[in-house]
């Protein structure tokens, strides 16, 4: 490509390949590095310009990288001027030592000596389920709490719920024993492509039945044909989509464990098909899969909660021939056990309070464990905010108590008194408002108001909202970065050093600030950073396009 510049033009001929300049070549890997440097440094600076003087949150995170070395993700939320909210990936720091005061250190130096940020501007933080990050008095959580007792905690809401309800749920034992059997079920169906052809054909075969007896509606996009999906405890929603495919794919799934009974190779396979058979075909597991699938969902569990769902699991079981056991009948503790006043106990009664009754007294407690008192009271407070249904949840004195109680700092005594002032006026300015209209999140109010200058007329109301939209319900944007790391660092280069992964994870990730940079400032910036014999007087896209090129297969 050089020598194809060159023949088109006679001064990139006198200046390229041998006619070069030793530090013009941009074949060095020093200098490509140094080219490189200069892009993440230009984008933390201009994400830096961005935050301003504005609060924000920080989410913290880790994750191994190809080498196994420890690498924490630091990611940015924070309002910008014009009401747009941000998560910007600022940095990813490889830590040496996991403790809490190590990684506080670390943070400290990435945003407040390194480029300015007044970690006092803190006002809410995330990060993962450890307990090193978490805990209550040593967590990192719990310093960042002493230097800024307003940089509110909030677990990821997502994640926190999953790891709750699994958790919960398998304190209940033949929850626990049905998940393992899942997983189990899973593995054996998983375990070669011909089974996984096999199941998608009995599927198929299955839907076409449905489809003829006007059981299941036919249409584009409609009966969607999928494999049995894994659980991961780390994986958001995992548990519930697994619980939900088995469930669809009930039939398929008992078919070809019958060819697997029949026709396996060898008697290993042939008796685990058969134990996860015998399993399947129960009405205690297929009263779980019902049971979890409801819970998870996030289904409202009423008192007659377990009357509605042991209807559903009849029901399924009588479609696929199921035996169901006589709910009147006394219930045995499994073979050979028997615990005191068994006779007294049902197999209603097991169903009912050792099963639902236990899973859902199990999911209060978790829940109310997990979820803390005082960012569950921000998050709901906050909601009277929220311009949903033509302003439906706004409350004057619940926004007053918002500021009085979880942002003193940040209002002096007079503008609370002002606050209360210009939420009369906003109640019948804005709520009346054509403008503000058939909005219906938080953020595109912030929005509206800098872009109509409303913000400026009822500004403490905007500086509460930006307040309120960095509270972060989720820790995606830290997953992406380490799916990044992924692609960045592979099997081939595990032996990147940490400074230049970082600077390509953030280059790579917030590719749209580096996409405003213009030739000039790049090749402007690289001569800057420090004398040469001999410096190159074209700036020409041919040049820029050289040594990106030469970037972009560095990067990857």
């Amino acid at each position: 490509m050089v020598k194809i510049l060159a023949d088109y033009k006679e001064k990139f001929s006198r200046v390229v390949l041998e006619n070069a300049p030793k530090n013009a070549q941009y074949t060095s890997p020093k200098i490509q590095k140094k080219i490189l440097h200069i892009f993440p440094s230009k984008v933390r600076s201009a994400i830096r310009e961005d935050i301003g003087d504005a609060k924000f949150c920080i989410i913290v995170n880790e994750a191994r990288d190809e080498f196994m070395r420890e690498q924490m993700a630091l990611i940015l939320i924070f309002v910008n001027k014009d009401g747009f909210i941000r998560e910007r990936c600022f940095d990813l720091v490889h830590v040496r030592d996991t403790t809490v005061s190590t990684l506080k250190k670390e943070i400290c130096a990435v945003l407040s000596l390194s480029h300015n940020l007044n970690i006092q501007n803190i006002r809410d933080q995330g990060y993962d389920g450890a307990s090193t990050m978490r805990g209550e008095w040593n967590g990192l959580k719990a310093l960042f709490l002493k230097d800024c007792p307003y940089a509110y905690y909030v677990h990821c809401l997502a994640h926190q719920l999953q790891l709750a309800l699994i958790g919960a749920s398998r304190e209940v034992i033949p929850i626990h024993q049905s998940f393992s059997k899942l997983s189990s079920i899973v593995n054996i169906i998983g375990a070669s492509c011909k089974r996984h052809d096999e199941l998608q054909s009995n599927q198929a075969d299955d839907i076409a039945y449905l489809i003829f007896i006007y059981e299941n509606e036919y249409g584009r996009g409609a009966n969607q044909i999928g494999p049995l999906q894994r659980a991961g405890d780390t994986r958001w929603g995992s548990h519930y989509n697994s619980i939900c495919s088995l469930l669809k794919m009930f039939s398929a799934t008992c078919t070809l464990l019958i060819n697997i009974i029949n026709r396996g190779a060898t008697s290993s396979q042939r008796g685990d098909a058969d134990t996860a058979y015998d399993v399947m075909t129960t009405f205690e597991f297929v009263f779980i899969l019902h049971l979890m699938k409801e819970i998870m969902g996030i289904t409202d569990l009423k008192e007659d909660g377990s009357n509605s769902l042991l209807k559903n699991a009849k029901s399924f079981c009588e479609r696929r021939g199921i035996d169901i056991p006589d709910m009147s009948a006394p219930y045995t503790a499994g073979r050979g056990r028997s615990r005191e006043s068994q006779d007294l106990i049902t197999m209603e009664h097991h169903y009912r309070v050792d099963i639902f009754n236990a899973a859902i007294d199990s999911q209060l407690q978790e829940l109310n464990s997990r979820f803390n008192e005082q960012p569950t009271e921000v998050l709901i407070i906050s909601s009277t905010l929220d311009p949903k249904d033509a302003y439906k949840s706004f409350k004057i004195e619940d926004i007053c108590n918002l500021v009085e109680k979880f942002y003193p700092q940040d209002f002096s005594e007079e503008e609370k008194i002002h606050l209360r002032f210009q939420l009369q006026h906003y109640e019948l300015d804005i709520l009346q408002h054509p403008d503000f209209q058939n909005i219906s999140t938080i953020s595109e109010l912030c929005q509206r108001l800098s872009a109509t200058g409303k913000s400026a007329i009822y500004y403490l109301i905007d500086r509460l909202i930006r307040l309120v939209l960095t509270l972060p319900v989720s820790t995606a944007t830290t997953k992406r970065a380490f799916s990044a790391m992924k692609l960045v660092k592979t099997r081939l280069r595990n032996m990147m050093e940490d400074e230049f992964l970082a600077e390509c994870l953030v280059f790579y990730i917030e590719k749209e600030i580096a996409k405003s940079f213009s030739t000039d400032m790049i090749i402007d910036e690289f001569y800057s950073m420090k004398s040469r014999r001999a410096q190159l007087k074209y700036k020409d896209l041919g040049l820029l396009f050289c040594f990106l090129l030469s970037v972009s297969i560095k990067v990857g």
